[in-house]
């Protein structure tokens, strides 16, 4: 897809004047060096990059990079966090330029080969694209966990905090997604700011994938794709203690 090495933003930060109850109960300061399996969850996402040859620096935004002191085996480098993921992004952007791969620091399941996957899948014709995987694919790998589900006409999904901003035009993306951003967990809220046609659609079960990217396209001025993932354990994220013993089991079960 790139010529050269991929450089990849890993969103690390704590949300100004909130404390992550998962971090909290486990008595640090950031829920990126929750202890995953014995092992701080940042430092299994950023070995899951170093892993993959198609990836060049490797840049964290987090406010306090001196708590990742001596918990990774690989380079990095830091950037500031904005307010809000899509700010951070939006300055990543500006200071790294594109392509740029964006994930977080709570997918602690990463796999160098969803990487590719992902890649290869975008290809080289859109400004913007993101990770997915499907619900029949989650269910199947999954079935213990329970997600956020975007319930579309050709099938609910849910994301896997991968995304590709492939042009400079993915600035666009960024600013509409700016205001999407506080309703990520809502999808009736996002389908009402996407638009009145979109909503009814989706209200209707009428709403597709590609008039989703379609729209948002639109508002982001930037073509735009959804990548499905195979496998649907790339939609699990830490965002609960329920994910935290499910990824912990999963690992060990690879460990054997």
């Amino acid at each position: 897809m790139t010529s050269g090495p991929l450089n990849v933003l890993v969103l690390a930060g704590t949300r100004a004047g909130a404390s992550d109850p998962m971090a909290s109960a486990a008595g640090v300061s950031h829920k990126a060096i929750l202890p995953v399996a014995g092992r701080p969850m940042i430092a299994r996402v950023v070995d899951a990059l170093a892993a993959n040859p198609r990836i060049g620096r490797i840049v964290i935004s987090i406010e306090t990079p001196d708590i990742l002191t001596g918990l990774l085996d690989h380079p990095v480098e830091f950037l500031p966090p904005a307010p809000g993921p899509s700010a951070s992004v939006m300055a990543a952007l500006h200071t790294l330029g594109t392509p740029l791969l964006v994930t977080t620091a709570d997918h602690a399941l990463l796999r160098p080969e969803w990487i590719d996957a992902f890649l290869d899948s975008a290809g080289g014709t859109c400004d913007m694209a993101a990770a997915i995987a499907m619900a029949a694919d989650i269910t199947r790998d999954v079935p213990a966990t329970k997600r956020t589900m975007i319930r579309l006409a050709d099938g609910a999904f849910s994301g896997c905090n991968l995304f590709l901003f492939r042009t400079p035009a993915a600035i666009g993306v960024v600013r509409a997604w700016q205001r999407l951003e506080q309703e990520r967990k809502h999808p009736l809220r996002m389908a009402r700011l996407l638009g009145i046609g979109t909503l009814v659609r989706y209200l209707t079960g009428r709403l597709t994938r590609a008039a989703l990217c379609a729209r948002i396209g639109v508002l982001g001025h930037a073509s735009v794709r959804l990548v499905a993932l195979s496998d649907g354990r790339a939609a699990v994220d830490v965002d609960k203690p329920a994910d935290l013993a499910l990824v912990e089991t999963i690992l060990a079960r690879a460990a054997a």
